[in-house]
């Protein structure tokens, strides 16, 4: 991994882990996948420049693998601007550089608006799933027994996050709301690396956290499979930007995201 130069200027450094319209994890970082290119693999036309990718911050590990598998494959290099969704939005709205968007609802439908999506591709979902300590210790079965005696609890607070809220309105529709909460107390998080390292220290049993999260701990955590029974879902989009200066690059990269991104994203946990 190698870093480049920043692409945009006046991005905001202050962004908590969350999704939706919530701001989604660490500080505006521009990084390039680094990978061994075949000798006699050359893109379809050499002067093309890199391929710039926007990526939402909660997206990093699969679109590092989609980069490395798409410059190993056509040798087409390419390199990622990562932020918040709505930091990078006005980018997109305001049509500067950039190919390609990857993104989660509702920013497909804000991107369409702005008339700046030319292609897009349904590679996953955003869900919250039920962690627990690696081994799952105290048994945990289902959502349900977050109620049990002294049970150690902890969620994303629905104040700075999206998955927060869904889970806060399920567990209401539920009505294990109150009894739950008992077993969270003050351990209401900013950001799900937090309620993985809950986790990983032991300082908890189980908590409700991002999908995509959960899978970068998942040498120190288990995840508990249940079925999705949320009102609502937000699914991850990888987008084609119609303003970008190498539109066969982006068809190119969209055909290989077509073959590839939904396994790809499956792979590092985004599905419900």
């Amino acid at each position: 991994m190698r870093n480049v130069l920043p692409l945009f200027v006046g991005f905001v450094p202050f962004i908590f882990a969350g999704c939706g319209n919530r701001q989604v994890g660490s500080d505006v970082a521009e990084r390039a996948a680094t990978v061994t290119v075949p000798a006699d693999s050359v893109p379809a036309d050499p002067d093309t420049a890199e391929l710039v990718i926007l990526a939402g911050n909660s997206f990093i590990p699969p679109t590092e693998q989609l980069i490395a598998e798409f410059t190993e494959k056509t040798g087409v290099s390419a390199i990622y601007t990562t932020g918040g969704s709505e930091d990078l939005l006005p980018h997109v709205k305001a049509q500067q550089r950039g190919d390609v968007f990857i993104t989660h609802d509702p920013y497909l439908d804000y991107t369409k608006e702005a008339e700046s999506c030319s292609d897009h591709v349904h590679v996953g979902f955003v869900a919250p799933v039920l962690a627990v300590q690696k081994g799952n210790p105290k048994n945990i079965k289902s959502i349900d027994d977050l109620t049990g005696d002294g049970l150690k609890v902890a969620l994303s607070d629905p104040q700075y996050s999206t998955c927060g809220e869904m889970v806060r309105d399920f567990l209401k529709e539920k009505e294990i709301y109150d009894a739950v909460m008992k077993n969270v107390g003050n351990r209401l998080t900013k950001g799900h690396s937090n309620l993985g390292n809950l986790l990983k220290t032991q300082t908890v049993d189980a908590v409700l956290m991002w999908n995509g999260v959960a899978n970068t701990f998942k040498e120190h955590l288990d995840i508990v499979k249940t079925p999705y029974e949320y009102s609502s879902e937000i699914k991850v989009h990888v987008i084609g930007l119609s303003y970008s200066k190498q539109p066969e690059v982006v068809r190119r990269f969209m055909e290989f995201v077509r073959e590839r991104g939904e396994a790809a994203f499956s792979e590092h946990g985004y599905v419900k």
